[in-house]
């Protein structure tokens, strides 16, 4: 799960940041709302941890901005403030949940995973029976893939699994190694050399322009990320 923190307090951040971490969350830590909104144009996140408090836009401005722009990612909004109009400013704004400092790091993390578990309760999880796939369109009970221009592709057992996998999992990044297992599972030969592979092979038939992929993207170091 990926996770935007914004918070300017080092203390209160580095607190956050570590005990996430440990939770196995990846934390992507900016300080003011600017570099906030970069971030969210940039890339998705499962859960937005925002304080209120941030110097130049606050935090209210910046779920406000967020929300315009379209971001529907759930946000917790972190303050020292705890007088009823600014929780109802905050849920104005778009804040899903509230939370006043100083916390109780256990009731942050659940919170993160109620905002989690009911967000992803909502998305709208691809049919086994047909996908999109960036410019394609993937029929998985025929294991066929027709791409942007019309042509048509048979899809081996490991290629519509690897389709699958990416398209429940938009905006996240996937290790090579969880590739393999939910593609290849308990079969000893594959490499994750053998999924560079097939990446490849896929983005020939799902990318305008293979060489500067827009859909499945390289995590470098670690995997790959499908945007729709």
């Amino acid at each position: 799960m990926r996770l935007l923190l914004v918070e300017d307090d080092q203390l209160i951040g580095t607190m956050v940041r570590l005990n996430l971490s440990q939770e196995g969350y990846e934390i992507t830590w900016h300080k003011n709302g600017e570099d906030a909104l970069v971030a969210l144009k940039a890339s998705r996140y499962d859960l937005i941890l925002l304080d209120i408090g941030l110097p130049g836009r606050s935090g209210i401005e910046t779920a406000r901005a967020a929300r315009n722009y379209g971001v529907g990612t759930p946000i917790l909004m972190l303050t020292a403030r705890d007088d009823v109009q600014s929780k109802v400013n905050a849920l104005d704004a778009g804040a899903d949940d509230y939370l006043t400092k100083p916390f109780d790091m256990a009731e942050l993390l659940a919170r993160v995973r109620a905002q989690i578990r009911r967000s992803q309760g909502t998305l709208e999880v691809p049919t086994d029976r047909e996908v999109t796939l960036g410019e394609a369109r993937v029929d998985l009970e025929r294991r066929a893939l027709q791409t942007a221009h019309g042509e048509w592709h048979e899809l081996s057992d490991k290629e519509a699994a690897l389709v699958r996998f990416l398209a429940r999992n938009p905006g996240r990044a996937l290790s090579r190694a969880d590739i393999l297992e939910e593609v290849w599972g308990m079969d000893a030969s594959p490499t994750e050399r053998t999924v560079d592979n097939f990446i490849v092979r896929l983005r020939r038939w799902v990318e305008p322009d293979p060489e500067q992929p827009r859909h499945i993207l390289t995590v470098r170091g670690w995997g790959y990320r499908y945007e729709p």
